[in-house]
């Protein structure tokens, strides 16, 4: 089987949707905590130069967030919506309140690896091509990626 250390991040040539796969040493049931869980979620969230606070988090089918991530003076708000909250699966909207009008529907999923590893799977559609590609132009990749190595240190020491 085959190891997907870094982050995979592709951008589907025919519809505005990023998909980003990676593999963790957890369980499904640690990666859904760590998304679910706002305490956990602050800790690994994004790049390493940023600080998260939460707003409101109501991590259940039909619930909302809203949390802001700052350096020195910057801030960036986030929000969004959950449709679906479960074991395997969650449906999110995510927005960035910089840009308000651009709506993405996201979904992660969890595909158990055995022997306590797990890959996570997430798509992210956008209302646009242009949009799609700003979000990869932003720098994203950085955010995600050390973003995930935050989750994996956190799961090496059995803090989810």
């Amino acid at each position: 089987m085959n190891k997907i250390v870094e982050t995979t991040i592709e951008a589907d040539p025919k519809l505005p949707i990023i998909r980003l796969t990676r593999d963790f040493a957890a369980t499904p049931a640690q990666l859904l905590r760590a998304h679910t869980d706002p305490e956990i979620f602050v800790l690994w969230n994004g790049p390493d130069s940023l600080t998260n606070t939460i707003d409101y988090w109501d991590a259940r089918t039909g619930g909302s967030w809203r949390y802001v991530s700052r350096r020195g003076d910057e801030e960036y708000a986030f929000r969004g919506t959950f449709h679906e909250v479960g074991p395997e699966r969650i449906v999110q909207t995510f927005t960035f309140e910089g840009q308000p009008d651009g709506v993405a529907l996201e979904a992660l999923w969890f595909e158990d690896l055995g022997d306590g590893r797990t890959r996570l799977h997430a798509q992210s559609l956008v209302d646009s091509f242009e949009g799609r590609d700003a979000w990869l132009r932003s720098g994203m990749e950085v955010g995600v990626n050390e973003g995930y190595a935050k989750l994996e240190r956190l799961a090496a020491e059995h803090k989810i």
